[in-house]
């Protein structure tokens, strides 16, 4: 539900700074510079996207995985993607992705994030699994009930 929030803000934020550029530099200029930003994205994904498909390609030939190629990847269609659609802010954003240095620092900062938000898992794990541990230390016999299969073979 966050996620949803964020990205309902971000669109309402986006297009009202789209909306108050517009006002001030006039239609065509708007146009015209969202358009531009369409195309030079388009042009650096393939640019982009070529280069990291060959450096790919090469790690697997050597026996590696390419974990960082793949990352890279997500992040050039993640950023084409803020580029098409319009909207200064996302086109900011998507410019970014693009970026080999501003990459870099996403990345950092999503490692950074994602090692915080699983050590909270982890502990959270290791809580609950000393709880189960906890209950199930019980002493004696467990009672219930046990049919074998071959009863329930005889009663049909």
């Amino acid at each position: 539900m966050p996620i949803l929030l964020f990205i309902s803000l971000f669109t309402l934020v986006d297009f009202v700074l789209l909306f108050t550029v517009g006002s001030h530099i006039g239609l065509l200029s708007t146009l015209a510079l969202v358009l531009g930003t369409g195309f030079i994205g388009l042009h650096l994904i393939r640019k982009e996207g070529v280069s990291t498909l060959a450096r790919a390609r090469q790690r697997m030939q050597s026996g590696e995985l390419p974990s960082q190629e793949l990352l890279t990847g997500a992040a050039l269609i993640f950023g084409g993607a803020l580029l098409l659609a319009p909207g200064f802010l996302s086109d900011a954003l998507g410019l970014a992705c693009l970026m080999p240095n501003a990459r870099q620092l996403m990345f950092k900062a999503l490692t950074w994030l994602g090692l915080k938000g699983a050590t909270g898992q982890q502990q959270h794990a290791h809580n609950k699994q000393a709880n189960a541990s906890r209950s199930s230390d019980q002493e004696g016999p467990i009672e219930g009930e046990f049919i074998s299969r071959d009863e329930t073979a005889r009663r049909r």
